[in-house]
């Protein structure tokens, strides 16, 4: 009795040293991994738009293109109808329903993320308009929405998005080529030093 006592005392200390280095394997072994890629360039503008509006799903930008390239449609409709339904996400039934999808009076659908509802809306307008010949906002606006107006408000903001990004690559071509003039004379200045 007194052996094993005497062997778990001495064991102690080495087990409380290692525990740390358990944990963290252990955590590391629990932990998802995070893919870590660059943002394409569509998110990059479509960020910059929605942050214009402080909209809370700035930065879920590449997932509302990753929602639309995995449905096949164009990655400014899904953007545009949060617009007119919500306010870009500001105003929802909560959710994450940031689209109007499946609201009826006090009903709604709601999502646990505003990557779920981005997918869940996406599939559902590739499946339930677009491959039906719903195309574009005026034929979709049948079914979607009781408002008259709706398709001209989605219209408004995917016309809205366009001149944004017209702008956006202007500005970003226009600090490539200031960039490009400020590295030429640092190389110029560079040249006159060294003779």
């Amino acid at each position: 009795m007194l052996t094993k006592k005497l062997i778990a005392l001495l064991l102690t200390p080495i087990l409380l040293i290692n525990m740390p280095a358990l944990a963290v394997e252990n955590v590391e072994r629990d932990t998802p991994k995070i893919e870590s890629r660059q943002m394409d360039k569509r998110a990059e503008v479509l960020q910059g738009y929605l942050a214009k509006y402080n909209s809370p799903m700035q930065y879920q930008a590449q997932d509302f293109i990753d929602a639309a390239d995995a449905s096949g449609m164009d990655w400014k409709l899904l953007p545009a109808i949060a617009g007119v339904e919500s306010t870009f996400g500001k105003f929802i039934p909560g959710g994450y329903n940031a689209w109007g999808w499946g609201v009826y009076g006090n009903q709604a659908i709601y999502f646990k993320s505003w990557r779920e509802g981005m997918f869940t809306v996406s599939a559902g307008l590739r499946k339930n308009y677009i491959n039906r010949g719903l195309t574009d906002p005026a034929s979709i606006n049948r079914m979607y929405s009781t408002s008259s107006k709706w398709s001209t408000n989605v219209t408004f903001f995917l016309n809205d998005m366009e001149k944004f990004e017209a702008q956006y690559e202007r500005k970003r071509g226009q600090a490539a080529s200031m960039h490009l003039i400020a590295q030429a004379a640092g190389q110029s200045a560079q040249l006159a030093m060294s003779r």
